[in-house]
């Protein structure tokens, strides 16, 4: 994103409306994976190590932010352009009591799932490739879906996963002036879709009471190290078109994990929760932290402090420099931040294990 700082121009849709919104500048993504940033908007949980639970099996009727939403009354879509039973997805929002909206074609795999279901056609579908339809398409499908929902007077909340910037990074024709087949190609196509999106958007009569979410899933290049890179981290999101705020920059630190309850603090909810993620308008200087992991390593960047532990139990723990992107080993550990970082995963671990993050085990908090 320009607003980052790249200077090639490849996303003016998403570098406007985050001039437009509530744009968070530090916040890090919790894992490499995309089913690691699922696992984050939607449990609020830490990235604990080995697979996502979203991989694990009894993984339904979790507390989840959909949990939260149901409370209010509000219908759950889980939006994909392939076929969801990939990653175990359609499984895993099911479970949570999501409609999933994906290209289902047959896939036994994905028969075996006990849930509402809603099929993308062909006849919805101007182009596909191995991983689903591309961004036009499911945003048409998001905004028909949308359109059905508020003639029928209901609120809903969508999860949309979009695949176009996704190797082999192909797309429509005659979209950008960018030729098919690069990383920048792809970025530029999936901001030119969600451009088209929120020009179709700003015309119904659901948008004025809609509130948009974007962010991303994880960066490029930050799987299959063993040990964090910090930098990889780092992730772009926004709230757009909420009502009665101003846009406004967020520069406190932050994950994915607290995202979705900002917005919840936005929105001025209350709820009873068990959530990991934090109202970050709550925070104070003191309460920012950041959890980050990949398969074998899980860390706690807490203000210039990155505590890092991996599977044979060894800590390391890093000064971090963020405007150099330099970690540099700390001859001293700092105990308590040792056992701060034990503390937030192997809780985590504890509850999923123990059936303690099932529905009905929420805390007043």
């Amino acid at each position: 994103m320009g607003t980052f700082g790249n200077s090639r121009g490849l996303t003016p849709n998403l570098d406007q409306l985050a001039s437009e919104s509530i744009l968070f500048t530090n916040m890090y993504a919790t894992g490499t994976r995309t089913v690691r940033g699922m696992e984050a908007l939607t449990l609020s949980v830490p990235p604990t190590p080995g697979n996502s639970i979203i991989r694990r099996p009894n993984n339904g009727q979790l507390y989840s932010i959909g949990t939260i939403f149901k409370q209010k009354e509000y219908d759950l879509n889980f939006f994909y352009g392939g076929d969801g039973y990939f990653d175990n997805m359609n499984s895993f929002f099911g479970g949570q009591g999501f409609v999933i909206i994906d290209r289902n074609r047959g896939n036994p795999l994905s028969e075996k799932i006990r849930t509402k279901r809603i099929n993308i056609s062909d006849d919805e579908v101007s182009f596909e490739n191995a991983w689903g339809i591309c961004d036009e398409d499911i945003y048409n499908k998001l905004i028909k879906l949308s359109d059905d929902n508020f003639s029928q007077g209901k609120s809903s909340f969508s999860f949309v996963m979009t695949t176009s910037n996704h190797r082999p990074y192909t797309f429509p024709d005659n979209k950008i002036d960018l030729a098919q087949g690069s990383r920048e190609a792809a970025v530029k196509y999936t901001d030119f879709a969600l451009g088209e999106f929120f020009k179709k958007a700003k015309t119904k009569p659901w948008f004025e009471n809609t509130v948009f979410v974007v962010v991303a899933n994880h960066c490029a290049s930050s799987a299959g190290k063993w040990d964090i890179t910090i930098d990889k981290h780092h992730i772009p999101a926004f709230v757009y078109n909420l009502p009665n705020r101003n846009r406004q920059t967020v520069e406190k630190l932050m994950s994915q994990i607290d995202i979705m309850p900002t917005l919840f603090g936005y929105l001025n909810w209350s709820y009873n929760t068990s959530l990991y993620g934090l109202d970050i308008s709550l925070m104070s200087k003191s309460d920012e932290r950041a959890l980050i992991g990949n398969y074998r390593t899980v860390g706690l960047l807490k203000a210039d402090i990155f505590t890092e532990i991996n599977d044979h139990k060894k800590v390391n723990q890093y000064s971090w420099n963020s405007s150099q992107t330099i970690m540099t080993p700390l001859e001293q550990q700092i105990k308590d931040l040792k056992n701060l970082t034990i503390s937030y995963y192997q809780t985590a671990s504890y509850r999923f294990k123990h059936g303690l993050m099932k529905e009905g085990s929420e805390v007043l908090q």
